[in-house]
C-alpha cells in the first residue's frame, strides 16, 4: 500500500512528503520522532524564558514576535520544497517558533504570570487525552472524521490568514477581541488543534517502521506545529476570559 493514500490534516504529513521512491535500511521510529520532540521543546522553552527575561527590562518584543512568525513560515515553505535539507532546516523552524512563542506569551507572562504555564499545563493534558483516545481506539480515524477536520482546520487557517491581511489596512476582525464571538472561535480553534493530533497519531502509527529515518525530522516538525498551535490557542483563550473577567 502505497504512503500517499493517507492523507491528515496537519499539512506537515502529506504524501508529498513520504512517498520520494527510495529506500533506506534504517527506518522511521517512534523513539526517534519522541527524541527530537522533546528536544526542540527544550529549546523552545529555553529561548522563551530568555526572551521573558528581556521582557521585563523593557525590551520589546514585537519584532522577535514578527520574525520569529516569518520565519517560521518561510522555513516551512523551505521545508516543503527541500525536504531533504529537514535535518538542517527543523532546528531552524524551532528556534524560530521559540522566537514566537517568547514574543507572542510575553505578554501573558508579564500580566497574567500563571496563565502560559496553566497554558502549557492544558497542552500537555490534551495530549495524553487524545493520545489515549486514539490508542484505545474509542475515537477511530475514519474517512469522515478525517474529512471534518481538515476542513476545519483549513477553513480556521483561512480566517486567520485573511484577518492578519486585514489588519495591514488598519481593519479588525471580530476574532482578536474579548467579545464572546472570540472567544467561541478560540474555543472551535483549540479544539480543531487537538483532533488534528488524532491524524498525526495515525499517520505516525501507519508508517513507522516503514518510512526512511530521515523522515523522523519531518515528522517532528508536523507533529511540533500541531502542539505548538494547540498552546497558542489555549493561552489566547486564556487571556481572553483573564480580561473579560
Amino acid at each position: 500500500m502505497r504512503l500517499k493514500n493517507f492523507k491528515t490534516s496537519n499539512p506537515i504529513f502529506n504524501d508529498y512528503f513520504w512517498d520520494d521512491g527510495k529506500s533506506s535500511a534504517k527506518t522511521m521510529s517512534v523513539a526517534g520522532i519522541f527524541f527530537k520532540s522533546i528536544m526542540g521543546i527544550l529549546v523552545i522553552a529555553a529561548i522563551t524564558a530568555y526572551l521573558w527575561k528581556l521582557n521585563e527590562t523593557g525590551t520589546p518584543m514585537r519584532w522577535f514576535t514578527l520574525g520569529g512568525m516569518l520565519g517560521a513560515i518561510v522555513l516551512s515553505i523551505l521545508i516543503s520544497v527541500r525536504q531533504n535539507w529537514a535535518h538542517i532546516l527543523v532546528p531552524l523552524y524551532v528556534i524560530a517558533k521559540g522566537l514566537f512563542l517568547g514574543g507572542f506569551s510575553s505578554y501573558a507572562h508579564r500580566n497574567f504570570p500563571d496563565l502560559p504555564y496553566q497554558a502549557i499545563g492544558v497542552t500537555i493534558i490534551t495530549f495524553f487525552i487524545m493520545l489515549l483516545l486514539y490508542q484505545f481506539r474509542i475515537i477511530v480515524i475514519t474517512k469522515k472524521i478525517r474529512s471534518v477536520i481538515i476542513t476545519a482546520t483549513v477553513s480556521i487557517m483561512v480566517v486567520y490568514l485573511l484577518s492578519f491581511i486585514l489588519s495591514f489596512f488598519g481593519i479588525k476582525t471580530y476574532i482578536w477581541g474579548t467579545s464572546w464571538f472570540a472567544i467561541i472561535f478560540n474555543i472551535l480553534a483549540a479544539i480543531a488543534a487537538s483532533f488534528a493530533l488524532l491524524l498525526d497519531f495515525d499517520y505516525i502509527e501507519r508508517y513507522k517502521n516503514k518510512a526512511p529515518k530521515h523522515k523522523e525530522w519531518l515528522a517532528t516538525w508536523g507533529l511540533l506545529a500541531t502542539l505548538i498551535w494547540l498552546y497558542v490557542e489555549v493561552l489566547r483563550l486564556m487571556q481572553k476570559l483573564a480580561i473579560r473577567f
